[in-house]
């Protein structure tokens, strides 16, 4: 298992050991424990200027996935699972507006960008599968808590 950790923001203190812990649990619970993947964290402009040149949407978001296993390519790298994109400014004002630690949004936002990456989707798909996304986040999601909270 190979989890790459970019910073790209100076907002939020971002331990990477933990943040990589909490990687390497949400992917053997989900069935790839040698799965590779890399984690970006940006402002919200930086998120911003992703999204709008892969996406077209000239906003800011909390997280975006890039799946290595999807379209042209899809297999080449049978372990290389994609890119999570996640913007610490967005998680901590989400975080301070839920009243929760910017850690555990943080993670939250780690756990569904991956969770794309694995093919769960709740914005094109049906309200079945939109279901089984939340209940896999509510699922997994207690389980870091369990395991990462102090």
């Amino acid at each position: 298992m190979r989890i790459q950790i970019e910073n790209r923001q100076r907002q939020h203190k971002i331990l990477k050991r933990p943040l990589r812990k909490v990687a390497q649990k949400i992917l053997s619970v989900s069935g790839c424990p040698e799965a590779e993947l890399s984690i970006l964290i940006l402002d919200n402009a930086g998120i911003q200027e992703i999204n709008h040149k892969y996406l077209q949407r000239d906003r800011p978001t909390n997280v975006i996935s890039f799946a290595m296993q999807e379209g042209e390519g899809a297999g080449l790298s049978p372990l290389l699972l994609g890119d999570v994109v996640i913007s610490a400014e967005r998680a901590g004002a989400d975080a301070a507006e839920s009243d929760i630690p910017f850690e555990h949004e943080l993670w939250f936002l780690l756990l569904h960008g991956i969770l794309h990456l694995l093919g769960y989707d709740h914005e094109r798909g049906t309200a079945a599968e939109a279901e089984q996304m939340e209940a896999k986040e509510t699922e997994i999601f207690a389980l870091l808590i369990q395991e990462f909270s102090a």
